[in-house]
């Protein structure tokens, strides 16, 4: 165990870091910023409050239809992409409406807009195309794949559309949408509850429910990226012309 004892690491940057089971005492977090994308599945204690239910009521009033995410049958899973789209609508539409080149733009480090579509299309072949319907080349060129994709061991060069146009990546994007609106037209009860490998680790099985699921968690955590790295970038014009 690491222990920090009258240590100044302000500013400090932790990505891609497991801090499960730290413990912080006496310590000063003005103005610290966290993103747990799993927050909600565990527990995060702060001066001695579980704030995970809290942050996860908190982001489901802002994203009006988060909350269906987890829905358990075909009319509630429609009603949830459903919502997921329209939100996301909105999204693709301010980004848009901001000047030209802002959707790939990074900030800290982070995918641009454009990659973050590019890498909802990835998510969406891992989890539908591979996982449910069982296709055994199930990516798009387009698609952006995760960080520790190359390191887990997977070959990159499926991913060959490296600086598509955002035209492009707008265009695949809406295909991979209507595969999934497609697939929920029809799905039943006993669909959900058929399991299929775990495209990650085979030898583990899901179920058709948890792979739907999957996807709408990476449909909801993404636009929570997306949007406030908008807002970093609206932010930015404003203070180098503030008049």
């Amino acid at each position: 165990m690491t222990e920090f004892v009258d240590e100044d690491l302000r500013g400090a940057r932790f990505v891609r870091s497991t801090l499960s089971g730290a413990v912080l005492r006496g310590v000063d977090v003005d103005g610290a910023d966290l993103d747990a994308p799993w927050l909600g599945e565990g527990t995060f204690l702060v001066n001695g409050v579980d704030v995970a239910p809290l942050v996860e009521a908190e982001l489901d009033r802002r994203f009006p239809g988060r909350a269906l995410r987890q829905a358990e049958d075909p009319e509630g899973l429609r009603a949830a992409w459903a919502a997921v789209e329209r939100a996301w609508d909105g999204a693709v539409e301010r980004a848009a409406a901001m000047p030209p080149g802002t959707v790939d733009l990074q900030v800290d480090g982070e995918w641009s807009f454009s990659q973050t579509l590019r890498h909802l299309v990835m998510a969406t072949d891992t989890w539908l195309r591979g996982a449910v319907l069982g296709i055994e080349r199930p990516y798009h060129p387009v698609g952006q794949p995760n960080v520790e994709y190359a390191t887990d061991g997977h070959d990159p060069a499926v991913f060959s559309e490296a600086s598509p146009t955002f035209e492009r990546v707008l265009a695949v994007r809406a295909e991979r949408q209507a595969m999934v609106r497609d697939q929920l037209a029809s799905v039943t009860p006993e669909d959900l509850a058929g399991t299929r490998p775990n495209p990650w680790g085979p030898d583990h099985l899901e179920t058709v429910l948890s792979c739907l699921h999957t996807i709408l968690d990476e449909e909801w955590s993404h636009l929570r990226f997306a949007l406030r790295d908008l807002d970093a970038l609206a932010a930015r014009r404003t203070d180098a012309d503030p008049a």
